[in-house]
């Protein structure tokens, strides 16, 4: 019997999917949460063949009850939860600021900020009932004022309204579930800049390079950080 059970949404490819293999691989029950329920069946069948502890369970992190069937499908399991990884995340349509309207921000607020509101909500009780319970919020180094406004990196030179203000009001968010929920410990992620799909593989780093930040705030200690925003190489500036 493994000891620690853990949700990741978004997993049926990516870092997401990374993040699947690599907390399996630590003799964890790990859930590969996909919204499509075939795409999210073949991608865990590919990391069930390595003999590790891999179940499939359709979430829409968009739709209360898909989130709410996902949360029944989960307690079913008879595994409980003590770590979320709210990973789901997308882009949204690629324009200048200044073509920007109001309706671009709809659907990527709709999965990058409201989808992790409305599974950690789901999910929390059950998060309460482990003895070390963790939260890990995917963000990016788009989403850093601090990262951003700093001419040495790259994402000084991308700009965008819809999907980094997304990223800022998750890492908002992480810190007020941090102040909120102290006997969880809640961190946001920052994976870098990793050759998936969401770049049309333009990234730099690999998806194994690009999960590492997750698994790190997966696996905090329960005196560990908490409300903080990790990188592949320690703290990222807010």
């Amino acid at each position: 019997m493994t000891t620690t059970t853990a949700l990741v949404t978004g997993a049926n490819k990516g870092i997401g999917l990374e993040t699947v293999r690599r907390l399996a691989e630590l003799g964890w029950t790990v859930w590969l949460g996909s919204r499509d329920p075939e795409l999210g069946k073949k991608a865990a069948e590919t990391v069930q063949q390595d003999g590790l502890d891999v179940r499939q369970v359709t979430i829409d992190v968009t739709d209360d009850a898909s989130v709410a069937a996902a949360v029944a499908t989960v307690g079913e399991g008879g595994t409980g939860l003590d770590v979320l990884v709210n990973n789901a995340g997308i882009t949204g349509r690629r324009v200048e600021p200044e073509d920007t309207v109001p309706a671009d921000f709809i659907p990527v607020f709709g999965v990058n900020v409201l989808g992790p509101v409305r599974v950690t909500n789901a999910f929390l009780s059950m998060l309460r009932a482990s003895a070390h319970p963790r939260i890990v919020n995917v963000s990016s180094g788009m989403g850093s004022f601090g990262v951003t406004t700093d001419p040495s990196r790259l994402e000084s030179t991308l700009v965008s309204l819809v999907y980094p203000s997304s990223k800022s009001a998750l890492n908002m968010m992480t810190t007020m579930y941090a102040k909120a929920l102290p006997e969880l410990r809640v961190n946001a992620v920052d994976p870098g800049y990793t050759a998936t799909d969401l770049n049309d593989h333009r990234g730099t780093q690999t998806v194994a390079e690009g999960a590492e930040a997750s698994v790190r705030a997966a696996t905090v200690a329960p005196d560990g950080p908490t409300g903080a925003f990790y990188g592949r190489d320690g703290i990222v500036p807010w």
